[in-house]
């Protein structure tokens, strides 16, 4: 019976009455040892009758074995493996050693096992409702966690209910954003139920000393004397006193009963038990000991710990040599090569290159299965164990790069680090400084990046690997803004290139040197033509710089239809590999493309995944990026978020020197105050726009606020400035020479100068892109000047296209002063009336216009890592509000306006 529970049992309850119901629910149950989280935990086992119960346990022996708590989890639900979408399908079988995967020469993508963990639990909850019991949480193995917190955050509509126990003291990746209840001692009135045979002066005595921690009360009302020995007035460590009363009790027990045990504490299996202790000349009936010494229990053919500190008592307390000879007699009692590979490291003293590569085949094997924080532990151990120096250096290598597959960025830059003192062979070095190149530019310093690459392809003696490095070398620079250093790399890319063999490293370099020429106002946009009509290549396609280079590069064309196609390609690609660490920089690079056409609903969808999942990989110059992007889409429609999105970028940018953010902010809080219709507080933004590009030498136009400063100044009198922002701005369009470059451009000079030749240059050059928010723009300000000048019909014409144009995107703001204009010619504007298609969430949109343009349910929930269930939810939302009951009518209302 659960005794002093009652409220966290309702609170259990009522999950899994909304999982009955189709509601899901996740909780994570945290408190010190012996709280009574298992017990819980128990209890909702019992209380979850008519639904189907997967339980899975951490423990110390599986740490580092990978999804070994997973394939406990879903043991029983995998015969629906074949119903969920391919690429997971493989993904999973291969994490779960079910079946072929992916070779460990192309690891598979840490993201992907959690997508298709979410995809089988929630296809088998279909049919039965689930409840997923995980105890011990914070001893899971990495992979596993990593798995089961990836669909606890996607639960949504399904009736799934997640209860997860993890001990308060101890880190595990569940720590992140779950619901989570705390448990705290019982009350002194279920102590005494507890404890009902010692005395009422005693149990408050020690519900007092032990702070109502259950375990705790029932090992010292076993023994109350213990209480005595405590000196007056000092705390008593309840962990600690258990792990000292279970490894007492053990200490009673005769040495073959702690042999066994020892021998159990490895691994729990009786079989295995039974072996070894035959080896050790042991006799296994020893065990009946322990556990009529209430430490463990043998049940179902295993060795079970009354609780997990028993188990870490009874492995710590042993000598030293005790644990080398067990270990080393369950490695060769054990099957699994991988395992032994594992028993074998801990049962060495000092170097041992036998062991050594039986660990490096389990970190292949570990890697192949996407579990690469194991696969990272295998090889840092194998590279402890090597005895010579240029094995240690390629395991910890190997090691740190298996960290950063992992997303243990601080890890992998600390092995990297051991590798390179060691003074390893140049190919080797070089592998290493381009692993830290690539950690800088994500989660840390682009100006790191920057000199750890460039100087990393100064020892390359192979011109390809050159090239790829210092083309990551451009990527950092665009993210710094440093347009010199930029420039200096691609005329050292321009020098390799002739002697570059193999195609796809040499379109990768043409395509980065001519983004660094670009944004040093140096031309390049030739050579990014030039490179986008060499691909696709076969060769470029198994290139990890290959997505990136190509959708990035078309971007800084900004012409209709060069490279838009590569865009959505490559995100198809990603979404179908489950890659998701790849995801939010290409994102980033839709939703800038999409944010420059009419399709801002898509834009803001894009930038907001890219934003959710930067936060979950931990990429924060993607998250940067992603920010700056929707502040600055945001500050065209006039809302007000965009001053929060801004103000954390610009936060991020400073403690990372992420300069492009910072500009992207910048220009966003400019654009927000103009489109107010306020440009005395838009002009210190902008002006500290200028100084920031200055310094940084950035002369491509596209970046300069030098359009919106013309007007903010002839608004504010400042001709003469306006006459001069004109001149310069002008002269760096015509020498980069793109269509939304000269457009901008004619704008500004037909407001500076008054010149109607200029603005139907402008209006000329915008027939070549499909930025609809500058062709508006132009509209509005050549519209303006022909009020002005009288001509009022004319006027009409531009001002009222104005109007429709900035209402169809939602640039309210805008519309407005395009309205005023109007008015002012003596004609009214009919406005847009805003459609309910408006009110939809970035998420709802997204999934609206998958189903729109024919996706199914279940393609729509691969695509998007949701379940199917969550997709419905939100689809009965999105008909809600857009008052429809059909496909057929969310296709009418979504696909027509989208280009």
């Amino acid at each position: 019976m659960l005794i002093g529970r009652d409220a966290e049992r309702q609170v259990i309850e009522q999950l899994i009455a909304g999982a009955r119901v189709g509601a899901a629910g996740v909780l994570l149950i945290t408190g010190e040892p012996g709280i009574g989280k298992t017990t819980l935990l128990d209890e909702a086992a019992e209380l979850a009758g008519g639904l189907q119960v997967l339980r899975a346990r951490g423990t110390d022996a599986e740490r580092e074995l990978p999804f070994a708590a997973l394939l406990q989890l879903l043991r029983p639900v995998l015969d629906g493996l074949d119903r969920i979408p391919g690429p997971q399908r493989t993904a999973l079988a291969s994490a779960l050693a079910l079946g072929s995967g992916p070779d460990a020469a192309s690891p598979a993508d840490r993201f992907a096992v959690g997508a298709a963990t979410l995809s089988l639990i929630c296809r088998y909850a279909e049919n039965t409702p689930l409840a997923l019991i995980i105890d011990d949480a914070h001893l899971l193995d990495r992979p596993s966690a990593e798995a089961l917190l990836f669909a606890a955050r996607r639960l949504v509509a399904d009736p799934i209910v997640m209860l997860i126990a993890a001990r308060v003291d101890e880190p595990h990746p569940f720590e992140a954003d779950l619901p989570r209840l705390q448990l705290e001692g019982i009350t002194l009135e279920a102590a005494r139920q507890v404890v009902q045979h010692l005395p009422s002066d005693l149990v408050e005595q020690l519900h007092q000393t032990v702070a109502g921690n259950p375990l705790a009360l029932l090992e010292l009302a076993d023994d109350p004397a213990r209480l005595h020995r405590m000196p007056p007035g000092v705390p008593f460590p309840v962990p600690a006193m258990l792990a000292e009363a279970f490894a007492s009790r053990a200490d009673r027990l005769s040495p073959d009963a702690r042999t066994a045990l020892l021998v159990a504490a490895l691994d729990g299996e009786l079989g295995t038990v039974s072996r070894v202790c035959a080896e050790l000349g042991v006799d296994v009936a020893a065990l009946e000991e322990a556990e009529a010494a209430g430490l463990v229990a043998i049940r179902d053919g295993e060795v079970q710990w009354r609780h997990p500190l028993v188990r870490s008592a009874i492995y710590t307390g042993a000598d030293p040599a005790a644990r080398r000879t067990a270990h080393r007699a369950v490695a060769l009692a054990t099957p699994d090569r991988d395992r032994r590979a594992w028993h074998l490291s801990e049962a060495v003293l000092g170097a041992d290159d036998e062991v050594a590569a039986g660990l490096v085949l389990a970190a292949e094997h570990a890697a192949a299965r996407g579990a690469h924080a194991v696969a990272a532990t295998a090889y840092e151990r194998a590279g402890r164990l090597s005895q010579g120096l240029p094995d240690r250096a390629v395991r910890l290598v190997a090691a740190g790069a298996a960290a950063w597959s992992a997303g243990l960025a601080e890890r992998a830059e600390a092995l990297l680090g051991d590798a390179l003192i060691l003074q390893p062979p140049l190919p080797v070095r070089i592998r290493a400084q381009e692993i830290r190149g690539d950690i800088e530019v994500k989660c840390g310093s682009p100006r790191r990046a920057r000199d750890i690459l460039v100087a990393a392809a100064a020892e390359s003696t192979d011109p390809a690997v050159a090239t790829g490095l210092l083309a990551d070398a451009v990527a950092a620079c665009f993210r710094l803004c440093d347009a010199a250093a930029g420039l200096e790399v691609a005329y050292d890319i321009d020098v390799l290139l002739p002697t570059v063999d193999r195609l796809g490293p040499r379109i990768i370099g043409m395509l980065a040197s001519g983004v660094a020429k670009v944004l040093a106002g140096s031309g390049g946009t030739d050579q990014i033509r030039a490179a986008i009509a060499l691909a696709p290549s076969d060769e470029l396609d198994r290139d990890r710089r290959r997505q990136v280079w190509m959708v990035l590069a078309a971007l800084f064309l900004r012409e209709t239809g060069t490279g838009r196609t590569l865009l959505q390609q490559a995100m198809l690609e990603r979404r179908e590999q489950v890659a998701l660490g790849t995801l939010p920089g290409l994102l980033f690079v839709l939703a800038r493309d999409d944010a420059t056409t009419d399709r801002w609903p898509d834009a803001e969808t894009s930038y907001d995944e890219g934003i959710r999942l930067s936060r979950e990989t931990g990429q924060t110059t993607e998250l940067a990026m992603n920010l700056a992007g929707l502040a600055w889409l945001m500050s065209h429609q006039g809302r007000a978020e965009c001053q929060e999105l801004a103000l954390e970028c610009l936060r991020i940018c400073a403690e990372h020197e992420i300069r492009l953010g910072t500009v992207w902010s910048l220009f966003a809080l400019g654009d927000l105050e103009l489109g107010r219709g306020d440009p005395a507080a838009a002009l210190p933004q902008y002006e500290r726009l200028v100084d920031v590009l200055a310094e940084y030498g950035l002369k491509d136009p596209d970046l300069s606020p030098a359009p919106e400063l013309v007007e903010v100044y002839l608004r504010l009198g400042r001709s003469h400035d306006a006459q001069r922002v004109v001149r310069e701005h002008s002269a760096l369009a015509e020498a980069k020479g793109q269509p939304w470059s000269l457009a901008r451009a004619a704008r500004a000079r037909g407001v500076a100068d008054e010149s109607e030749s200029d603005f139907v240059l402008a209006l000329g050059w915008h027939e070549e892109t499909l930025d609809a928010f500058e062709l508006a723009r132009t509209r509005l300000a050549y519209g303006a000047w022909l009020r002005r000048a009288r001509r009022r019909v004319d006027a009409r014409t531009q001002l009222r296209l104005a109007v429709e144009g900035f209402d169809a995107l939602g640039a309210l703001g805008w519309a407005d002063q395009a309205a005023a204009e109007l008015k002012a010619t003596g004609e009214t504007a009919r406005r847009r009336v805003p459609s309910t298609a408006d009110e939809l969430t970035p998420q709802e949109r997204q999934i609206a216009v998958l189903l729109a343009d024919g996706n199914s349910i279940r393609e729509a929930a691969a695509r998007l890592f949701l379940s199917p269930k969550t997709v419905e939810y939100h689809l009965r939302k999105v008909y809600a509000k857009l008052g429809i009951h059909s496909r057929t009518e969310l296709a009418e209302h979504l696909v027509p306006g989208r280009t």
